[in-house]
């Protein structure tokens, strides 16, 4: 009899055993399976997020891209007035045209270059919105091809900040990014697409020093 309780006993610890063996098992298989779902969540949650920054940078980059390229030619004797340190086209050099320029918004990123709407300036001939030539007193400025959008914000104000300071000016022609190196552009080579080209009474009224004039990187907005 007491044999038979011994066997009994080894019986039931042998069960016990073997029970607590799968419960284990299972339960290691339950944490395991958890955890590999969290790593695949949080995989799944770094693509998306890599995919969407991607598309944003690919649909900027998208928004405005070089048009072409034109070859610089040398300009003829007397030609290109390099007032206010202007360039001038320089033979077989390749330079990058554009059609647009960069989205606006309420503090857009630009590059503020000088430049004189006075007849015989190195603007050349009267300006595009109104066929007048400006004084270099008065805040007048010309877009780059995509920020002047074919003539849209012509004489109308623009809001310019820099050097802890912001004046407004008004738009009277165009910087024109498609073309350039030819007699209607007096052989100066295309304008970048982030440019705001202005009077000196632009770069007065933002305080900036004469000796840094020429370049210099500012914000705008419409008025």
């Amino acid at each position: 009899m007491l044999s038979d309780q011994k066997y009994y006993i080894k019986q039931f610890d042998h069960r016990n055993l073997h029970t607590n063996n799968v419960s284990k098992q299972h339960l290691t298989k339950k944490r395991g399976t958890k955890t590999m779902k969290s790593t695949v969540g949080t995989s799944l949650l770094v693509l998306l997020v890599f995919a969407t920054l991607t598309y944003c940078l690919d649909a900027r980059l998208q928004a405005c891209q070089p048009s072409g390229k034109i070859r610089g030619i040398k300009p003829p004797p007397g030609q290109c007035n390099t007032e206010n340190d202007s360039d001038c086209c320089k033979k077989g050099k390749m330079y990058t045209t554009y059609k647009c320029s960069p989205p606006v918004t309420g503090n857009t990123k630009a590059v503020l270059t000088l430049n004189s709407f006075q007849k015989g300036g190195d603007g050349g001939g009267p300006s595009g919105c109104d066929n007048q030539y400006h004084s270099d007193d008065t805040p007048v400025v010309a877009l780059s091809t995509g920020w002047y959008s074919g003539g849209d914000r012509c004489l109308n104000s623009i809001t310019i900040s820099a050097n802890g300071r912001s004046v407004k000016a008004k738009v009277v022609d165009e910087c024109d990014s498609t073309m350039g190196c030819d007699d209607e552009h007096d052989y100066q080579p295309p304008c970048p697409n982030n440019v705001v080209d202005a009077s000196k009474a632009v770069w007065k009224a933002l305080g900036i020093p004469e000796g840094d004039w020429g370049d210099y990187d500012i914000t705008w907005s419409d008025a």
